[in-house]
């Protein structure tokens, strides 16, 4: 073996080492903490916060998801819940449909964002006026198109309030349907939340998804709320909790119970602008989340252009063949951990294809959307 191939080697064993550092303590931290819960004594119903709790949605044209899943929040197992719907334009009749569900159920509120509020981001004020509207301390948020797992998930999620807690990270994920844009928009999901949740278990928090996110009010004002974040359209939850989390302040429940289900975008366009939402604010995060968040992509493309570079130059000499085995290896250790994951989290599981796949696609059109400036768009 010459100096280059001594090289490409060396490179390559690096990039691997990298690459199975990631997967390994993080990606795979949210399957071991949901076996470990599922040998606990006390995982079927933990032990509760029994505290006053409001749940906030937020709503825009939501008439549908209101009159389907509102039923089931104010069914839920808890002894003492208000549920906050706050309508941000709507256009449609999702006043009508909560007006139908107040006039039977108290814990039932309404507000709204005014006519003509001059943000940039109505979504985030409408989270702040349910905020201020809130009887309780506890805040749990989602949004009106998810449906909760169980009649447990408010009692499940408040069970992350303990040793001092002031937020709680939960799971959502997607339905599962037809077509190609429904398989990637549940793939990317699972990348993602295992991505962020392993981090937190790890005590490295960095973002929640509003889709299933607890926090205090009495963190949420204190630290500011939203006040630097409303020039911003998006990031009304990974931005805030990227913040203000900490490895002390914040905990992961992984209890089924406290799953939260939704539809996937139906279209390649609809799905293609909200990732582009989601990247639209990986700018404003802490220097150390972007370091953090940087490090996987980088040496995954790099370990995939090193593999072919080896393959290339040394064809099938030891180091081409080492190449081989390193990167069979990673796609098995990967197909491995997501498949396991998405199994104890009761996803329907990926083919080791579709995670190759996946896998290179997905940062390549990330990349674009970085790149590429956004037009602008509607308030949502």
């Amino acid at each position: 073996m010459n100096s280059v191939d001594w090289a490409l080697l060396g490179a390559l064993v690096v990039l691997f080492i990298a690459q199975v550092w990631f997967y390994a303590p993080y990606m795979a931290a949210p399957a071991r903490k949901m076996r470990r819960n599922k040998k606990s004594s006390i995982v079927n119903r933990p032990v509760v916060n029994h505290s006053g709790v409001s749940v906030i949605l937020t709503a825009h044209n939501e008439a549908y998801n209101l009159s389907q899943h509102l039923q089931v929040l104010l069914t839920q197992d808890y002894p003492e819940y208000e549920v906050i719907v706050v309508d941000d334009g709507s256009e449609d009749d999702t006043r009508a449909v909560i007006d139908r569900y107040m006039a039977h159920d108290p814990r039932l509120r309404m507000t709204f964002v005014p006519y003509g509020a001059r943000v940039r981001s109505t979504k985030k004020l409408a989270l702040t006026l349910a905020a201020k509207a809130a009887k309780y301390d506890y805040l749990l948020l989602s949004e009106a198109d998810c449906v909760p797992e169980s009649a447990h998930w408010i009692s499940t999620m408040m069970s992350g309030f303990a040793a001092e807690k002031n937020i709680v990270l939960g799971f959502s994920a997607y339905f599962e349907g037809e077509g190609h844009v429904n398989r990637i928009a549940r793939y990317e999901s699972l990348f993602n939340s295992l991505h962020f949740l392993g981090a937190a278990l790890c005590g490295y928090p960095y973002i929640g998804l509003g889709r299933n996110l607890a926090y205090r009010k009495s963190l949420f004002f204190e630290s500011g709320g939203f006040t630097h974040l409303m020039t911003i359209k998006a990031g009304d939850d990974e931005l805030f909790v990227n913040q203000v989390a900490t490895r002390g302040n914040t905990a992961v429940v992984l209890n089924r119970d406290a799953f939260t289900w939704s539809q996937s975008k139906k279209t390649m366009k609809d799905w293609l602008l909200q990732r582009r939402r989601h990247l639209s604010v990986a700018p404003e995060y802490k220097q150390i989340t972007k370091v953090r968040l940087a490090m996987e992509p980088v040496t995954r493309g790099l370990f995939y252009i090193m593999t072919i570079v080896a393959l290339v130059v040394c064809r099938l000499s030891i180091v081409g063949l080492a190449a081989i085995g390193l990167f069979l290896v990673r796609w098995v250790l990967q197909s491995a951990i997501l498949n396991v994951s998405a199994r104890r989290m009761g996803l329907k599981r990926f083919k080791m294809g579709s995670v190759l796949w996946f896998d290179i696609v997905l940062p390549i059109i990330s990349l674009y959307m970085l790149i590429v400036p956004q037009r602008n768009r509607n308030k949502w």
